[in-house]
């Protein structure tokens, strides 16, 4: 029979032992312990036994009734070498190959290139992993270059400083470590994404305990097909990044993934963010801009948002249009809701999209509702090839 402050479930083969009376209060409560665990330091002993099959129940001594369901399967955890964890890595990426393809990886970790997906892994103990604390950037492959990669380092290098993130290596470095693992991969068409972290350590809140700064990049090849139809867009419920984090390229994406899924789950591509005056600001990834019907380029400011790389492109390839007569100006300020929903056109702009026409925000029908305008043609003849 158990005694009226346990219940055992299988019936264990060691000694009975007794709880101290000590237990923190969180310990009282339903606690699953293992026989493979030593509990020293609460006065409990169990046997090694290299694999989790037994388990038993502790409760206060007023809940004394069966607490597990005697049908429960037990259930074996391995204790695994380094090689074979690797393997295991290896086969689940095999069973679980997605869109993406991730070619090539670097780590100042381990301090080199490796080309095997199931190594391109980074420490638990990364603040970046636990804390956030970490800055990110992201520069297209094409035709096997690099583009814009200074801009993209500019910005990443910003974004350090506003995290106040130390730099593992100096700018010229970092340079020549991304292009290398570029080379590496042999990707002639995909993305090139990198990362800034405070480094690992310990799992503090305070990244005092880190040894050092940390870089790693890895080369993307999407598989995904093409697609350039035009899009909905919706308005965001998700609260807009303050500007002073909205301005940096951190990893705090949890704003930005649930106005994606906010999007996804009504239908539409991406919502789009109005900042804290109810000024349009941009999508969860990606810029916005609108072709007035003055054909008047018109994009909001970047005080309040990231300083998109690709729309600084557009902005560039928009006074080349001015001089070709297509355009009559090109304009950055506040853009009311109002304006943006009247406009002739509309587009989306990001290194992941280039540029994305939108055909319907909300229930408004952008234009005419056309995909495929004379201003957005001419920016994708001329974009990224030129």
């Amino acid at each position: 029979m158990a005694s009226s402050s346990t219940a055992f479930l299988p019936k264990p083969t060691w000694q009975h032992w007794r709880i101290p009376s000590s237990l923190p209060d969180h310990l009282h409560n339903s606690c699953l312990l293992s026989r493979n665990l030593s509990f020293w330091r609460l006065g409990f002993q169990c046997l090694q036994r290299g694999s989790i099959t037994e388990q038993m129940i502790v409760r206060s001594s007023h809940q004394a009734e069966a607490l597990v369901d005697s049908t429960a399967q037990t259930f074996d955890v391995p204790i695994l070498t380094c090689s074979e964890v690797i393997e295991r890595l290896r086969t689940n990426r095999e069973k679980h190959k997605g869109k993406q393809q991730f070619l090539a990886m670097y780590s100042s970790i381990f301090g080199g290139i490796t080309t095997d997906p199931a190594a391109m892994v980074i420490p638990m103990d990364d603040h970046m992993v636990h804390r956030g604390h970490g800055v990110f950037d992201t520069a297209a492959i094409m035709d096997g270059h690099l583009y814009e990669l200074d801009q993209h380092l500019d910005r990443i290098l910003r974004s350090a400083s506003m995290a106040k993130i130390n730099l593992p290596f100096d700018r010229e470095s970092i340079r020549r470590i991304l292009m290398q693992t570029v080379s590496a991969s042999k990707c002639q068409k995909g993305s090139l994404r990198y990362w800034l972290s405070v480094g690992p350590g310990d799992f503090q809140l305070s990244p005092s305990g880190c040894h050092q700064p940390a870089l790693y990049a890895i080369v993307i090849q999407d598989q995904s097909p093409f697609d350039s139809k035009g899009i909905k867009v919706v308005t965001s419920s998700v609260p807009i990044k303050h500007p002073q984090f909205a301005t940096m390229k951190s990893v705090n994406y949890l704003p930005n993934v649930l106005s994606k899924m906010e999007a996804e789950e009504n239908g539409a591509f991406a919502a789009i963010w109005l900042d804290y005056d109810g000024f349009i600001a941009e999508g969860p990834n990606m810029n916005v801009a609108f072709v007035t019907k003055d054909k008047e380029l018109l994009m909001p400011h970047f005080d309040k948002i990231l300083s998109g790389c690709t729309a600084k492109r557009v902005l560039t390839l928009a006074e080349v249009l001015v001089r070709e007569g297509k355009l009559h100006g090109v304009k950055m300020g506040n853009v009311t809701v109002e304006k943006g929903k009247k406009a002739d056109e509309m587009m989306l702009i990001g290194s992941g999209i280039l540029v994305r026409p939108v055909v319907q925000w909300d229930d408004q029908i952008i234009g005419n509702g056309e995909t495929f305008s004379t201003i957005y043609a001419s920016f994708k003849m001329k974009f990224i090839w030129k």
